[in-house]
């Protein structure tokens, strides 16, 4: 499998990011260097200064200070999550062709028997986008991205924690989808990020 090149910008806002969710970066008002993350993650200014941006509309930094999310600020974003994809679970049920669906299960499979957390995370996030643009609504879409480091941090938390039944439910889903049954998706897609959800604040808390 090719490996695509990282560009600068996706390397800062994944270095920040990480050191926001593993503690580094601490939250409670942090402030953000622009000079000093550029020295430190060996990049120039302007990719931190996009990375920052990025951050900041997806709720983790403000006026370049980080923020430490609620437990409510999670629910209320992850409650968006849920009816976005349980919408868009019923819809790929009804229209994902099948080439999606095949590549639903090559994330499946490689989740199964990949023994490195971070390829399981981006199969994680490879499922769930597929079926997220099967809602065939930009706004739908745009909100999901706005939300990508809250994402993040609950695909982190479940996949370094083994949360029980991640990938099997993700079969479960997937079996849905290819029986055609739009209400039956939509109702695993809600059980499994609501399991996501309650699994993950046990962790963080």
């Amino acid at each position: 499998m090719t490996k695509i090149k990282k560009t600068a910008q996706i390397i800062a806002y994944e270095s920040i990011r990480e050191s926001i969710i593993n503690g580094e970066f601490a939250g409670g008002g942090m402030k953000l260097v622009e000079e000093k993350l550029a020295i430190k993650i060996g990049v120039s200014r302007t990719p931190i200064r996009d990375a920052i941006r990025r951050l900041e509309q997806e709720g983790f930094i403000n006026n370049k200070k980080v923020i430490k999310p609620t437990e409510t600020d999670l629910r209320n974003q992850f409650e968006m999550r849920m009816l976005i994809e349980s919408y868009a679970a019923s819809k790929a049920a009804s229209y994902m062709i099948d080439d999606d669906i095949a590549k639903l299960k090559n994330a499946i499979h490689i989740a199964r028997i990949s023994e490195d957390n971070g390829e399981v995370i981006k199969q994680n996030k490879e499922f769930h986008d597929l079926i997220v643009l099967e809602s065939r609504n930009p706004i739908m879409i745009e909100t999901v991205n706005r939300m990508q480091s809250i994402i993040y941090l609950f695909s982190r938390a479940v996949v370094l924690h083994k949360r029980p039944g991640l990938i099997d439910e993700h079969e479960e889903i997937l079996k849905a989808i290819i029986e055609r049954d739009p209400e039956m998706t939509s109702q695993k897609m809600k059980e499994h990020l609501h399991s996501d959800l309650e699994f993950t604040l046990r962790i963080i808390k």
